[in-house]
């Protein structure tokens, strides 16, 4: 009788899709870079940019679903969340739809934290990390900018910028125009980037 292999930790990953997740401070520009690139890939049906779920007041800026505090809560304890994660005091979640888009060799793109990537690699077969930045004088004039009340104090927020680092699969330094730094992260999306660490400037 033939001895079957044991299942491990990486044959259940789910897959074989390529999640995309985009990482980056506040101010980095994440959000515009991603509209861009939505707008460029509509009718393009086997890469999805899926909305998070968020417990603050929703922005123009913004492609999100709101929710208060209690559902949210009440949401991760049906586990209706395949990556969800705290922030400024705020809660996002990715719903668990995407994993069904990856089994269907579909690419989704996400905006998230870059405190959920370790459990998106355990998670997931194809993850690629993107983080999108800039220096912190242009991310505080950012946050000014766009005077959203839930941003809190923005001296906080540029204080508090963690970089991605060693996580991130490609770098986008986001200072430049915003539809040449959405082409590069539509080639990444798009898998055409070479492989490895990239930097856009």
């Amino acid at each position: 009788m033939t001895e079957l292999a044991p299942i491990t930790a990486q044959d259940s990953r789910i897959g074989p899709g390529r999640l995309v997740l985009v990482v980056g401070p506040s101010g980095a520009g994440k959000d515009t870079l991603l509209g861009i690139a939505k707008a460029t890939c509509l009718g393009e049906r086997d890469i999805v940019f899926t909305r998070r779920v968020v417990t603050r007041e929703p922005s123009p800026a913004e492609d999100n679903l709101q929710s208060t505090p209690e559902a949210f809560r009440a949401m991760v304890a049906a586990d209706e969340f395949a990556l969800h994660w705290q922030a400024h005091g705020h809660s996002y979640g990715l719903l668990r739809s995407i994993d069904n888009e990856l089994r269907a060799d579909h690419t989704v793109v996400a905006n998230v934290s870059r405190t959920v990537i370790a459990q998106a690699r355990q998670s997931y077969e194809n993850v690629v990390v993107v983080l999108v930045t800039a220096p912190a004088e242009i991310l505080a004039g950012r946050i000014a900018a766009r005077a959203r009340g839930s941003d809190g104090v923005i001296a906080d927020r540029v204080g508090r910028i963690v970089t991605a680092g060693d996580d991130a699969d490609f770098t986008i330094m986001n200072v430049a125009s915003r539809d040449d730094h959405a082409r590069d992260l539509l080639r990444i999306i798009r898998d055409e980037a070479p492989a490895g660490q990239e930097v856009a400037q």
